[in-house]
């Protein structure tokens, strides 16, 4: 390897791949009730903290960066063995994830002469986090060097964009997102949220009358979004994910796909994640959503 991987569990790639990958993750803490905190993936699964929140609604989570010495044990393997790192961290508008990872830099490369860390801002989350993960996975994997992954992923980066629906407004409410008044409206008008997710930070919330509505709307949203960008399919990630499963998750991908098919978009490959805590604690246990990122190819 060129260079070692790593990055926070905002980027929700499955246990499967990071370890197949060799992709050290530094995990988010998640608690409930402000005073016991778990570890994101390892001391929690993303399962047991939708299904904590789904049985009890009243239930507002919140989540904690990792701490600088959390870098420092995942950086400090691939330092001793004379490899430099590439850390990938949550949008830094959204977290102070990265600064954590500047700090345990500084403190790494002075405790070891000619370690070398480079810490990007993916300025991302999520899903398209996980997969600008998965194309510095392609770049080392290639043979390419940190400089060239570095320069790579800063342009990928900025093709991000994220489309999702939660189904409860209120979680939005508790994390300052929208107003109280609007949130008991929404509620007893059965609105739900509309929201995007681009240039390192959630977008504004349009809202629509009916789960069934916001998901037609979504789809809608990213059909429009693929054809006035003149989005070739193979060219991306095209991404779907979920929070706690529900059956309408699987409706919703097969309309996505039809709708985009007879646009003219076909994706000759999905990729289908849960998404975490870091944006769950947002949402509620019920997110759902669709988003594209650029792939790497050798030579752009």
């Amino acid at each position: 390897m060129q260079f070692g991987i790593v990055s926070d569990s905002s980027c929700d790639l499955p246990e499967a791949y990071l370890q197949a990958e060799q992709v050290q993750i530094v995990s988010f803490y998640i608690s409930f009730d402000g005073e016991n905190y778990y570890q994101e993936g390892n001391q929690i699964s993303i399962p047991d903290f939708y299904q904590k929140m789904a049985d009890n609604p009243d239930c507002f989570p919140k989540t904690s960066m990792p701490s600088v010495q959390d870098y420092v044990d995942a950086f400090v393997p691939f330092v001793k063995d004379g490899m430099p790192v590439l850390c990938i961290c949550l949008s830094k508008k959204l977290s102070g994830s990265m600064q954590a990872a500047i700090n345990a830099k500084q403190v790494v490369e002075e405790q070891y002469e000619g370690a070398r860390i480079e810490i990007l801002d993916s300025a991302l989350a999520t899903a398209l986090q996980g997969m600008l993960v998965k194309a510095a996975v392609e770049i080392r994997n290639a043979g390419e060097s940190l400089d060239e992954a570095v320069r790579c992923l800063g342009e990928i980066r900025k093709s991000g964009h994220i489309f999702f629906t939660t189904d409860d407004l209120k979680y939005l409410e508790h994390g300052g997102r929208i107003g109280k008044a609007a949130s008991v409206a929404g509620s007893v008008l059965k609105i739900k949220p509309l929201l995007q997710f681009y240039d390192g930070e959630l977008g504004p919330a349009e809202l629509c009358r009916g789960r069934k509505k916001s998901i037609l709307k979504l789809i809608e949203k990213m059909e429009t979004y693929m054809e006035e960008h003149d989005i070739h399919t193979e060219d991306y990630y095209i991404v779907t994910g979920v929070g706690l499963w529900v059956e309408e998750y699987e409706q919703f991908k097969k309309q996505l796909a039809e709708r985009l098919e007879e646009a003219g978009f076909h994706v000759a490959q999905w990729e289908d994640i849960q998404i975490g805590a870091t944006i769950g604690v947002h949402t509620g246990p019920y997110p759902l959503g669709t988003g594209l990122l650029k792939r790497w190819k050798k030579g752009m």
